[in-house]
């Protein structure tokens, strides 16, 4: 971890010979293994605590010295369950969440995987470590929708590199669980190399029996953040998974899951951790993983447990306690300062040994990484009239943000535009390359969308939506234009527009700005009719073959309890 020159420095500052980077004293810190408040001085060298305790260095000379009286002093805190490819990309989030205190970040690697080579996926996470916040990955074993080439592209010697890597902890999650029930080979295998080499396998479970659950524990899972009620929260723990409690724009179950076990007066809390699970950007408007203490605090969980589902629970879980969720000797010097413990938004963030934030005031923003290994998006080819013939019989309908049925099409789709007084909309999924296309309509998604396109999906597909056919075109087009994003378009203009220009599927914005495109997109669809809860979602999720019953897919559409392809993908 610290080459030996480093170590022989830190040696130096506890042999007296030489002082400290970074002195701060009078420090009432959260002790992870004592679990409670203690006082001394932490001695910071490079990215490093050297010593924390009652004792000062006995050199001081040109040490930075922060009195830290009247502050409270926790670890940085640890996301566990990262999907940081939702509009915002890994770097751009990292920055936003680092000043609210989330300094380390365990990440989905879908996007890099399907997407990239594994070279140029290693390069990026290459750059973002030498940023001062902490990146750690997952190893994804399926697509989580129907690919192509699924077996091509997740076969197990480009898993087997990405296991190989030490800032990978995580083989899944397991969307593709029902393989793994049904013991198909090659699953199997890429849950025998995970846990070969030390990983963690994160399930995904939602609803599971306990019967399910025992012989997913015995297949190798290991975890899971599916549970929605306290109920599943408990058949988790009692079958020793570690379970992780999500707060996201699409199940905000944090609040009740934690009244409820504090309401049965269950004594878990060392074995809980907590998510935002790739939310939107704008449920992160008032924080990241210092909205999910302050569910906690408001739920009546005690202030030490709250700090420590949030950092020393996920150490311990993924064994990083020698580098994090600790504030005491050897670990990164990754700490937040609070006014007191009831407020976990911190005046002061310390990250790998870099202020980050002073006195309620962000340091410069991270340093930019280069995206340029990623191909731009650029279309090319055209859509034209052809392609819009909508001519069978079988739709999607939209129950929720989540589930979605079919349902048999009874308008007349033959028509340029369908009416406003129903919610049927025209719906297209298109090849990147241009080479297929599937069409259909969905029910429920808005009543007065007249064009919306997004190359943001769960493939990097084109995703098309509207009543109207030409202006299905229009919003299409405009997105080809501006090299990739979400366009809505109404009676010959653009009425919002989210640029997505890394690959047409991530933003290089800053995430406050994209907060703002975001929720203006969002209130235009409500406008138009629009009554879910993250139309965003709804991008990704009409692909995702994890969830029941019918989906969008590169075959076509897919009956997703029935494992087959309804209406196939038509050649273009």
């Amino acid at each position: 971890m610290w080459e030996q020159h480093l170590v022989h420095d830190q040696l130096q500052v506890i042999n007296g010979k030489k002082a400290p980077d970074l002195i701060i004293t009078n420090a009432e810190y959260l002790h992870a293994i004592y679990k409670k408040w203690m006082t001394g001085n932490i001695w910071v060298t490079g990215d490093r605590i050297v010593y924390a305790g009652k004792d000062m260095p006995t050199v001081t000379e040109g040490a930075e010295i922060v009195d830290a009286s009247g502050k409270k002093v926790v670890p940085g805190y640890i996301e566990p369950h990262t999907h940081p490819f939702q509009l915002y990309n890994p770097h751009t989030f990292a920055d936003y969440a680092a000043r609210l205190g989330t300094t380390t970040f365990i990440s989905d690697n879908l996007i890099l995987f399907i997407s990239l080579d594994n070279a140029t996926s290693f390069s990026i996470l290459d750059q973002l470590h030498t940023l001062p916040f902490s990146f750690y990955w997952w190893a994804r074993f399926d697509s989580q929708t129907t690919l192509r080439k699924e077996a091509e592209l997740f076969n197990l010697e480009s898993i087997s590199e990405w296991l190989k890597r030490p800032d990978v902890l995580i083989g899944g999650e397991l969307t593709g669980w029902p393989r793994l029930m049904a013991e198909e080979p090659n699953m199997l295998a890429s849950v025998g190399t995970a846990k070969t080499a030390g990983k963690k396998i994160e399930g995904h479970f939602p609803g599971a029996s306990e019967r399910t659950l025992a012989r997913m524990r015995l297949l190798g899972a290991d975890g899971d953040h599916e549970a929605m009620t306290v109920e599943e929260v408990e058949a988790r723990l009692l079958h020793g998974f570690g379970v992780t409690l999500r707060h996201s724009s699409i199940r905000p179950d944090l609040p009740h899951l934690l009244k409820g076990i504090v309401d049965k007066g269950l004594d878990v809390f060392d074995h809980l951790m907590m998510t935002t699970d790739g939310s939107t950007p704008s449920f992160h408007i008032d924080g990241v993983m210092d909205k999910c203490i302050r569910v906690a605090l408001e739920a009546g969980v005690l202030p030490i447990d709250a700090y420590q589902m949030a950092s020393y629970n996920v150490a311990r879980y993924y064994d990083m306690t020698d580098v994090h969720g600790m504030i005491a000797t050897g670990r990164y010097a990754t700490l937040n300062f609070l006014e007191d413990e009831f407020n976990p938004v911190p005046t002061d963030v310390l990250s790998k040994g870099k202020w980050l934030k002073r006195d309620g005031e962000s340091t410069e923003p991270f340093q930019a990484i280069d995206w340029s290994a990623v191909p731009a998006f650029n279309l090319v080819f055209d859509l034209d009239e052809a392609d819009f013939v909508f001519d069978h019989t079988i739709g999607i309908e939209m129950v929720n943000d989540v589930i979605t049925k079919p349902y048999t099409i009874e308008l007349d789709t033959t028509v340029e535009r369908l009416a406003d007084d129903h919610n049927e909309s025209f719906l297209m999924l298109v090849d990147r390359n241009g080479k297929w296309r599937v069409n259909t309509l969905i029910k429920g998604f808005a009543t007065s969308v007249q064009g919306l396109a997004s190359s943001y999906s769960n493939t990097g597909d084109i995703i098309i939506i509207g009543k109207d056919k030409k202006e299905m075109l229009n919003a299409f087009n405009e997105m080809k234009h501006i090299g990739g994003g979400m366009v809505l378009t109404e009676n010959g203009d653009v009425r919002a527009t989210v640029p997505l220009p890394i690959s047409g599927s991530l933003s290089s914005e800053p995430l406050e700005q994209l907060i703002a495109q975001e929720l203006e997109l969002k209130k235009a669809l409500t406008e138009r009719g629009h009554i879910h809860g993250d139309a965003v979602y709804t991008f990704l999720f009409l692909q995702s073959t994890h969830l029941p019953y019918i989906r969008i897919t590169q075959l076509g559409l897919h009956d997703v309890m029935k494992n087959e392809v309804l209406v196939p993908a038509t050649e273009r």
